[in-house]
C-alpha cells in the first residue's frame, strides 16, 4: 500500500482518536473484510491488508508519532526523528530560524550569538561535518496478531466446545533460521540499489541517509532462497481452540503464540478468535441473562399451576400463582448463561402469555356463558370507558 494513504481515513477515526478507538475501529473492519469471511474476494483481501497496515502503525505509539509528523512511516524516518529529538542531525529543528540565518528572536539576521547560521544548520542536517550517519539494521519485531471470526450455534456458545481452526500464518524460515540471509556470497542491496544511501524528505529538504540494511556498503549477504530474505515463510496450520462456555457475539478468545512469526528471533503474535453466535428460536440473550416467552392456558392463569419450561441447561419447574396476567415475568435464578468472569451463571426470565382455547362444541360455549354470568367482571371499568 502506498505510504501516502491516510491511515486515519482507512480506519474511519479522527487524528485525535485514542488507542481504544483505533483498536475498536480495526476490529470492526477486520471482521467485515477478513479473507475467511470473503473467500475469493480480492477487493476485500486488499482492504484487509490496508487496514491491518494502518492498525500496525497507529496502534504503536512511536510509529504513530512518526507518521503524524511526516505523513508516512519507515524505520529510516523513525531513526532520523529519534536522532533529531536527541540533538543529533535529524528532522527536528526550529523552522522559524530558516529565513533569519539562525538569529534569535529580536536579533539581526547576521548575528551568530544564538547558534548556527542558515548554512551551518543545513550542513548539520545533511551530515556535512564529514561523519557518516549510520543506522542499525532492523531490530527484533514481535509478530503481528491474527484475528479469525468463528460462527457458533446458540448451544455451542452456552456450553463451550473444542474445535480445530485452519490458520494461515507465518513461521521462521527453517533454512536461514529466520535471518533472511543465504550463503556467504554478497549481492547488491535492494533497499538502496547499491548506492549505500536512502533518500528521505522532499522538496528542498530532500537528503540522504546511510542505508540501514547494508550499513552504507551497497552490498549485503545473498538473501535466503527459501524465504527470499524475509526471514519468514507462510504456513497453513490446524490449531486446536477451546471456546469457553458463555461466549457471546464479539467475544475474543486468545490462543497465545499462534499469530505471525516474529522477525529476527522476536516472539510470535497471538491468535484471536472472534465469536459470532446465531439466534435461537426460543431464547434471547441479554448479557448473561436468558429471556423467553412461554404460553399458558386460561385455567392455569386463573387457578394457578406448576408448569415445565425449557432452559439452556434442561427443563425446570415454574410455579404459576392464581390470577396470573398475560405478560407477567417470572425469574429462574442461575438458569441463564455461564459468565466468563467467574464460576457464576445469569438468570432466566420467563414471560407468560395467556392463550385462549379453541371453542370446539356448543357445550364449551355454554360453560363460558355460565362463567360470564357467575363472574360479571368488567376489566374496562377502571378505564372509565363503560
Amino acid at each position: 500500500m502506498a505510504q501516502r494513504e491516510d491511515y486515519y481515513k482507512l480506519l474511519g477515526v479522527s487524528r485525535t482518536a485514542s488507542s481504544d478507538d483505533i483498536r475498536k475501529a480495526y476490529r470492526r473492519l477486520a471482521r467485515k473484510y477478513h479473507p475467511d469471511v470473503n473467500p475469493g474476494d480480492k477487493a476485500a483481501e486488499e482492504k484487509f491488508k490496508q487496514i491491518s497496515e494502518a492498525n500496525d502503525i497507529l496502534s504503536d505509539e512511536k510509529k504513530r508519532e512518526v507518521y503524524d509528523k511526516f505523513g508516512s512511516y519507515s524505520e529510516n524516518l523513525r531513526e532520523a526523528a529519534g536522532r533529531g529529538a536527541a540533538g543529533g542531525p535529524g528532522f527536528d529543528f526550529d523552522w522559524s530560524n530558516i529565513f533569519t540565518g539562525g538569529a534569535a528572536p529580536g536579533q539581526s539576521p547576521g548575528g551568530d550569538a544564538s547558534g548556527s547560521s542558515f548554512r551551518d544548520m543545513f550542513s548539520e542536517l545533511f551530515g556535512g561535518s564529514g561523519r557518516a550517519t549510520t543506522s542499525a539494521r532492523p531490530q527484533m519485531q514481535r509478530g503481528s496478531d491474527i484475528e479469525i471470526p468463528l460462527a457458533l450455534s446458540f448451544e455451542e456458545a452456552i456450553n463451550g466446545l473444542t474445535t480445530n481452526i485452519n490458520v494461515s500464518r507465518s513461521e521462521p524460515c527453517a533454512r536461514c533460521n529466520g535471518s533472511g540471509e543465504g550463503g556467504s556470497g554478497m549481492v547488491i542491496c535492494v533497499t538502496c540499489n547499491g548506492s549505500g544511501k536512502i533518500s528521505s524528505g522532499g522538496g528542498f529538504l530532500r537528503f540522504d541517509q546511510t542505508c540501514g540494511d547494508c550499513n552504507g556498503t551497497g552490498k549485503r549477504r545473498q538473501p535466503c532462497a527459501a524465504c527470499h530474505g524475509r526471514g519468514v515463510v507462510p504456513r497453513s496450520e490446524g490449531v486446536k481452540v477451546r471456546i469457553p462456555a458463555g461466549v457471546d457475539t464479539g467475544s475474543r478468545v486468545r490462543v497465545a503464540g499462534k499469530g505471525h512469526a516474529g522477525l529476527r528471533g522476536a516472539p510470535p503474535g497471538d491468535l484471536f478468535i472472534i465469536t459470532n453466535v446465531a439466534a435461537h428460536k426460543i431464547f434471547t440473550r441479554k448479557g448473561d441473562n436468558i429471556h423467553c416467552v412461554i404460553p399458558i392456558t386460561v385455567p392455569e392463569a386463573a387457578l394457578g399451576a406448576k408448569i415445565e419450561v425449557p432452559t439452556v441447561s434442561g427443563k425446570a419447574q415454574l410455579r404459576i400463582p392464581p390470577g396470573t396476567q398475560s405478560g407477567q415475568v417470572f425469574r429462574l435464578r442461575e438458569k441463564g448463561a455461564p459468565s466468563l468472569r467467574g464460576n457464576v451463571r445469569g438468570d432466566q426470565f420467563v414471560e407468560v402469555k395467556v392463550v385462549l382455547p379453541d371453542i370446539i362444541d356448543e357445550d364449551s360455549k355454554n360453560l363460558l356463558r355460565d362463567f360470564e354470568r357467575r363472574n360479571p367482571d368488567n376489566p374496562r371499568k377502571k378505564l372509565g370507558l363503560e
